[in-house]
């Protein structure tokens, strides 16, 4: 009890104390020389432009990256957008705030100085010579894992990084090593993919560097035989260059031995949920186009389990990756093959019904797409047992549901058809109750 009592006490203390350093720090004066003009805050990283003017760092890049040229006091134009540290008054702010200590005022960090155009430019241009000699790989290496060790420091440092081109000098880097693809050069390669998946989303010239036959191999061999990172970091590469929907980068990877199997396992035997994400989204872009590569992708899919194992990962999985999974199914569904092998899986139907109006609108959209493909376009006479086990997971009341609500017009046409067919055999088959959806989850 009375240590309790000391504890409260104490506690007591230090909130005053806390209190009387608040009130103390609003009546103290800032110097007016140590206020950002921009901000009028305390500055924290003084820098100097060429006009003589000292802003905090912060404040006047932001100014610069909003496209202005000029001093925002003088208003001239500046003869260089690269700004000074001014070192003499960031010691005069730290001086001020260790003698002002009492008053609340922490004193300020002295912060990294950041990279600038022309550091970046030299690394560079080193890191694409020491890659192209055999005898210039370690180093190039070091420059490699120097520049991602620089990229990680500040949001500044990969706006400059990607600004002077790094993603396009470490894609034809990748390119130049990945043509000779010796074991040797696999640590250097591994770097240049960690380095790259840190400068995501990568500009249109890096990507299509990417997606040559070269790098693409390079790839696909890091995600057969790399460690988990790399296996990790060749995904979201992949993921990138497939977004440019190009059908001959899916005939590529069609060649490519082993492949859609590595893809598949990323879904099967999880790294992360993102890099599942990642591997669903790659193999989205290759399913969904009406393509002849597309349509030997869906086989080679299908041939590989994958349906089985999307509708396993759909019965518990987080939204993201359930519109994902309903997204490939539904490409997967547009293939004869597709269609056959979700009709003869028993969790099919009985999965489809349950994420309708669960999860999101996209993901109801998908699903309602799949089960007019399944049960739609069968003939009569085999799509009559779908019919009655839809009927009795409550796809009849669901639907209904869905439309009364709303939904696009593509969905509810659909909707439409599929509660017409369900109509025909609704009095042969017990469905369950409408009172039973009274606590479904809906997303709006």
């Amino acid at each position: 009890m009375i240590s309790t009592w000391r504890k409260r006490r104490s506690a007591r203390k230090s909130n005053s104390k806390k209190q009387i350093g608040e009130k103390s720090m609003e009546l103290l004066m800032i110097p007016s020389h140590f206020k950002c003009p921009i901000s009028l805050d305390l500055m924290k990283d003084p820098v100097t432009l060429s006009t003589g003017i000292t802003y905090d760092r912060l404040s006047i890049e932001t100014w610069i990256e909003s496209g202005n040229q000029t001093c925002p006091i003088t208003k001239k134009v500046l003869k260089s957008l690269e700004p000074i540290p001014n070192h003499a008054m960031r010691k005069m702010i730290q001086e001020w705030c260790v003698e002002n200590k009492d008053h609340g005022i922490e004193r300020i960090p002295t912060p990294r100085i950041p990279v600038t155009s022309s550091e970046v430019i030299e690394i560079l241009r080193k890191v694409e010579s020491c890659c192209k000699s055999q005898q210039g790989l370690e180093s190039g290496r070091e420059l490699v894992m120097k520049m991602r060790k620089m990229i990680k420091e500040s949001m500044r440092n990969k706006r400059c990084f990607v600004t002077n081109g790094a993603g396009k000098i470490l894609s034809s880097t990748l390119l130049v090593l990945s043509e000779k693809l010796s074991v040797g050069d696999s640590e250097t390669m591994e770097e240049i993919l960690s380095t790259l998946t840190i400068l995501l989303p990568l500009d249109g010239e890096s990507k299509s560097i990417l997606g040559s036959k070269s790098s693409l191999n390079c790839m696909i061999w890091f995600l057969k035989c790399g460690s988990l990172s790399s296996r990790r970091n060749s995904v979201f590469l992949l993921k990138e260059v497939m977004r440019m929907e190009e059908i001959w980068r899916v005939e590529e990877l069609l060649k490519i031995d082993g492949a859609l199997e590595s893809l598949v396992k990323l879904v099967k035997e999880p790294i992360c949920p993102t890099t599942t994400k990642a591997s669903l989204l790659t193999i989205y872009h290759m399913v969904n186009s009406s393509q002849l590569s597309n349509e030997k992708a869906r086989s080679k899919f299908v041939d590989l389990g994958l349906v089985e194992l999307l509708i396993e990962t759909l019965v518990d999985c987080e939204k993201s990756i359930c519109e994902k999974a309903l997204g490939i199914l539904s490409g997967l569904c547009n293939s004869e093959k597709g269609r056959k092998r979700a009709n003869s899986y028993a969790l099919t139907i009985p999965v489809l019904i349950k994420k309708l109006l669960r999860v999101s609108d996209m993901a109801t959209g998908f699903s309602v797409s799949i089960l007019w493909k399944l049960i739609g376009k069968n003939e009569k006479k085999d799509n009559v047992a779908l019919l009655n086990e839809a009927l009795q997971v409550g796809a009849f009341q669901k639907l209904l549901l869905l439309i009364q609500v709303g939904c696009s017009e593509n969905t509810k046409e659909k909707a439409s058809e599929l509660l017409k067919l369900l109509n025909l055999h609704r009095g042969k088959v017990e469905c369950i109750d409408s009172l039973d959806l009274k606590n479904i989850e809906r997303p709006f």
